[in-house]
């Protein structure tokens, strides 16, 4: 069994808690251990084994995926993650997954989201294996017992059984509350999002009824020319699930949730009716039902309040009654049309040698804190506009000055004049910090020269 794992995303639903360069599946949500995508790759690791496993994201997610996968301690082949040029939706980034699989020859194959919770996946891994039967000759799909109406989710309408599911008459797309409650007398699922099925039937699948991305992967040895040939995006359901005949839905019950919006996220987290979910320095009084999430241990001290979600940053507060969050993607539609950077980023920003935090910024001068992971470094560069003072807070930096090498502890500094070589490196066995102060004209990323980078365009600090 192959696991094609999807971890691209706008960051968009989750917005200001997500961004486009640090979406959902990358955040350890109210302070847990894992983030989701950590979740969904342990979860892979109970079908799969580890060289069967296929991430599929895009370049500024890439680092995210490593390093998310390094933290859980195993060791696992770079060139098992394919990186979408740009994003077409989820059926061209499956198929780039499954015609990698079928290089080595057909197998089944399984498909998760990289940014939904499941509780029982011991459950949820059981009901798969006992399901590849069915991949002889369907698509699967997993569907979701509903538990309330809700609009914030697609809906499968099953119809004759087959084994241990039901041949599906039709998807509908998300319904408004009223439809909501008829699919739910009517026996429909959820759609999970979730997928099976054997890797030649998917293909023929998509030869039938997706031709143009067929045509473009058959035409094309590598994801990037074959993306450059697709000219629309186009989700996997639209591109098969709801014009193919061959789809079986299997229902689970494994405690599941998309977490598409902050309500969802209430849902998941809330203990009780009347349960408040906030981080322990932040201070409620006769309030209830409230969703409160700050950073960098603000308080957030809230008095007579019920049933809002508010979520604050250094760059941006999100203040939201718990029915209206989906439409967190109107600001951000809103955002986008400002260009505002804002929703790509905000003062924290991630690469791959590790991340910065923008500490104060005003005409004239930044101040960042800079954290490079163990055996990491940045790109030997220098900036036209600007020059640089870095202090050593914790660890050992290797600089490179104009060819030079120095070596900068703890307390110490250095100072970079403008259009000077440098270049920074932790060679330690822990995370490096440092202090840095930016001053000149112009502070913006993109004044940046790079000499023998390895990084090649992402890596600019």
């Amino acid at each position: 069994m192959k696991t094609i794992i999807l971890a691209g995303g706008s960051g968009t639903r989750l917005w200001p808690l997500s961004r486009e360069r640090y979406p959902k599946q990358f955040i350890k949500i109210q302070g847990n251990k894992d983030s989701l995508f950590q979740e969904t790759f342990k979860r892979s690791l109970l079908i799969s084994s580890i060289e069967d496993i296929y991430v599929v994201t895009n370049e500024n997610h890439k680092f995210l995926v490593m390093r998310a996968i390094e933290e859980l301690g195993v060791s696992y082949k770079e060139e098992n993650i394919l990186v979408e040029p740009e994003s077409k939706n989820t059926l061209p980034a499956i198929y780039a997954g499954v015609k990698e699989i079928i290089k080595k020859g057909h197998d089944s194959v399984l498909v998760f989201p990289s940014d939904h919770i499941i509780l029982n996946n011991e459950e949820l891994a059981l009901i798969i294996k006992d399901s590849e039967v069915l991949t002889r000759d369907s698509i699967i799909t997993f569907g979701i017992k509903p538990d309330r109406a809700n609009t914030g989710y697609g809906y499968i309408s099953p119809g004759k059984k087959k084994l241990n599911g039901f041949i599906v008459n039709s998807f509908k797309e998300k319904p408004t509350l009223e439809k909501a409650k008829e699919y739910i007398e009517k026996g429909y699922y959820w759609n999970s999002g979730i997928l099976m099925f054997n890797s030649n039937l998917f293909s023929r699948e998509v030869k039938k009824y997706s031709t143009e991305i067929f045509k473009a992967f058959e035409t094309c040895d590598n994801i990037k020319d074959a993306f450059s040939m697709i000219n629309t995006k186009i989700s996997v359901d639209y591109g098969i699930m709801e014009k193919s005949n061959k789809i079986v839905v299997v229902p689970v019950n494994i405690s599941w949730n998309d977490l598409g919006s902050f309500d969802a996220l209430f849902d998941v987290f809330q203990n009780n009716e009347n349960d408040n979910i906030f981080e322990k320095q932040n201070i409620l009084i006769d309030s209830k039902n409230n969703f409160i999430q700050s950073c960098d241990d603000k308080v957030v001290a809230v008095i007579g309040i019920e049933d809002l979600i508010i979520v604050d940053n250094r760059d941006a507060l999100l203040v939201c009654k718990r029915n209206q969050s989906q439409k967190v993607k109107n600001v951000v539609d809103i955002l986008k049309k400002r260009n505002d950077l804002r929703i790509n980023y905000s003062v924290c920003d991630y690469r791959q040698w590790g991340y910065y935090k923008v500490l104060e910024e005003k005409e004239g001068f930044k101040v960042k804190k800079i954290t490079v992971y163990q055996g990491k470094s940045l790109s030997y560069q220098l900036h036209n506009h600007r020059s640089e003072h870095w202090i050593v807070i914790k660890g050992i930096a290797k600089v490179t000055v104009d060819g030079e090498d120095k070596f900068i502890y703890d307390g110490e500094s250095i100072f970079f004049r403008q259009g000077q070589k440098h270049r920074l490196e932790n060679s330690g066995d822990s995370p490096l910090e440092i202090i840095e102060v930016q001053i000149g004209e112009y502070l913006e990323e993109d004044d940046i020269i790079r000499f023998n980078d390895d990084y090649e365009k992402m890596s600019s600090i």
